[in-house]
C-alpha cells in the first residue's frame, strides 16, 4: 500500500520530479537522464501502469485521493496529497486533471528485435513537435501499427505533452531510435521490410496504389511537417508515395497524413 503524505511546502525536495513541468528544455534534457517521466490524468496513469511502468510517486489533489484509492492501495510508492495551488507552484501550470504519477521508464527496445515479429512499421523522422507526436502514437495504436521507430532527432515519445495528446497510447506501440539515421534504415532491409517515403513529391505514386510486392512487410516513413522527409531518407525508400489529395491542396498535417497512411496500410494484405 501506498504512503499517503500531506505537503504544503512547494520547495520540499520530495516534489522534485515534479517542478518546472512546463520547461521544456530542462524536462527534455532531465527526464531521460534520470529515467524518469510524468503521466498525467487517471487514464494515462492507469495505463502505464498496466503496460508495466513502475510507478515512482503521486501527485494528487484532495479530491483524486478517493479516485485513485485503488491505485494507492496496490502501489508501494509515495502519494503526496496537495492543494491545486500547491500543485500550481510546483508544477508551473494548473493541474486541472488533478492528478500526476512520476514513472520510471523502461530500457529502450533494440530495433531489430521489434521487427522480428512486426508487419506493418512507422518511421519518423525529424518530428520535434510534442503534439504530433502523441497524435502519431494514438493514430499507430488505433489503426494497428505494429512498431514504430524514430530518427534520434525526433521528439521524446513519454514527454507528458506527448503522452497526454496520445491518451497514453505511447505505452501501447513499442518503439525504438534508429540511430546513426538514415545508415540504420539498413536494419529494417535486412529484416525483409520495403520502405515507403510519404511525400508530396511529384514523382511520388497514390499510396492506394503501392505495387502489392511492396506490402507484405512495409515502413511508411514520415518526415516533419515544414521538411518533410530529408533526401538521405527519400533516397533510401523503395517507393516514394503520396496521398491524393483536391482542390490545389499539396498535403496535410503530419497528424493527419498519418492516420490516413495507416489506415491505407491497414486495409492492405500483409502476405
Amino acid at each position: 500500500m501506498a504512503e499517503l503524505i500531506t505537503i504544503d511546502d512547494p520547495q520540499d525536495p520530495r516534489l522534485r520530479d515534479y517542478v518546472a513541468l512546463t520547461d521544456v528544455e530542462l524536462r527534455r534534457r532531465r527526464e531521460p537522464e534520470e529515467g524518469l517521466f510524468i503521466a498525467e490524468g487517471e487514464k494515462v496513469i492507469r495505463r502505464a501502469r498496466l503496460a508495466g511502468y513502475r510507478m515512482r510517486s503521486m501527485l494528487l489533489s484532495s479530491k483524486w485521493i478517493d479516485v485513485m484509492r485503488d491505485v494507492i492501495d496496490e502501489v508501494p510508492a509515495p502519494v503526496y496529497a496537495v492543494a491545486p495551488e500547491l500543485a500550481e507552484q510546483v508544477t508551473g501550470y494548473h493541474v486541472h486533471r488533478g492528478a500526476l504519477a512520476s514513472m520510471q521508464r523502461k530500457p529502450l527496445a533494440d530495433a531489430a528485435e521489434l521487427l522480428t515479429t512486426a508487419r506493418r512499421i512507422a518511421v519518423l523522422e525529424g518530428i520535434v513537435d510534442h503534439t504530433n507526436i502523441g497524435a502519431v502514437y494514438r493514430s499507430a495504436a488505433a489503426l494497428g501499427m505494429d512498431a514504430i521507430l524514430l530518427s534520434p532527432d525526433c521528439a521524446d515519445p513519454l514527454y507528458r505533452r506527448a503522452v497526454k495528446v496520445s491518451m497514453g497510447t505511447v505505452f501501447s506501440v513499442p518503439y525504438a531510435v534508429l540511430d546513426p539515421w538514415p545508415r540504420s534504415l539498413e536494419t529494417l532491409r535486412e529484416a525483409g521490410f520495403s520502405l515507403l517515403a510519404l511525400t508530396p513529391h511529384g514523382d511520388s505514386g497514390p499510396l492506394n496504389e503501392v505495387s502489392p510486392k511492396l506490402l507484405g512487410r512495409c515502413a511508411v516513413m514520415l518526415g516533419s511537417e515544414g521538411h518533410g522527409l530529408s533526401t538521405e531518407a527519400l533516397r533510401a525508400a523503395d517507393a516514394w508515395v503520396r496521398i491524393p489529395m483536391s482542390h490545389d491542396v499539396d498535403s496535410l498535417n503530419i497528424a493527419a497524413a498519418a492516420a490516413v497512411s495507416f489506415y491505407a496500410l491497414s486495409q492492405q494484405p500483409t502476405g
